[in-house]
């Protein structure tokens, strides 16, 4: 009997902790300071859409805290990356060769490669690039096959999902004012600038918490 009431003070131990935790959470990120909500309801699954631009220097910075993103997301959770198409920098034909680009390098299981291979060719080596050869020849550089890259990139599954790339700039375009921007759940917009005392951890823990709320 005195063991079970041990392991009965134990388990209610923990569970007060994990409230205390849950609570402290909750008051420490806070609507309007680190996130809005702009969506009544959220998706059915969890997920996290980063909004960028090969040709924005703060999105190339920004990749490394991306993978610790990536990697601190619970099980399940899907991290999106939505290129967009509205940079001043670069002609929307550009940019929309560079979407596809993104596309065929996620159709050829190697999305991570060919994105850092774009960001470095754009922001590290100043190249420039103006037109789907330059891509294609990029590609091939980093150990894209030609021929797969040119069958690839006029598919019908690539084209689908470059139409969803899109849809999904037109479904926030009115919360998407600049970039890097990250919605979590179709439902909060993160807002990483209105605290300056943030940091890198903080950041990934704002995004592991937005997930787990609907």
């Amino acid at each position: 009997m005195k063991r079970f009431f041990s392991s009965l003070a134990l388990a209610l131990a923990l569970g007060l902790i994990g409230t205390m935790h849950a609570s402290a959470q909750l008051a420490k990120w806070k609507e309007g300071t680190h996130y809005d909500v702009i969506s009544e309801t959220a998706s059915k699954k969890p997920v996290v859409k980063e909004y960028f631009s090969f040709f924005c220097p703060a999105c190339y910075q920004f990749e490394p805290l991306v993978v610790r993103f990536k990697d601190a997301i619970p099980e399940g959770t899907k991290f999106e990356k939505i290129h967009v198409n509205f940079m001043g920098s670069a002609s929307r034909e550009i940019q929309s060769q560079l979407t596809r680009a993104m596309i065929v390098g996620r159709a050829m299981k190697d999305e991570e490669t060919y994105n850092a291979a774009i960001f470095n060719y754009i922001h590290k080596q100043r190249a420039p690039i103006t037109s789907m050869g330059d891509v294609r020849s990029l590609f091939i550089v980093n150990g894209a096959d030609g021929e797969k890259f040119d069958k690839l990139a006029k598919s019908f599954g690539v084209n689908s999902l470059v139409k969803k790339n899109n849809k999904a700039i037109d479904d926030f375009r009115e919360h998407v004012t600049g970039v890097p921007t990250f919605i979590v759940n179709d439902k909060f917009l993160v807002t990483f600038s209105r605290d300056r005392s943030m940091n890198v951890d903080d950041m990934v823990d704002l995004i592991v918490w937005l997930t787990k709320q609907k």
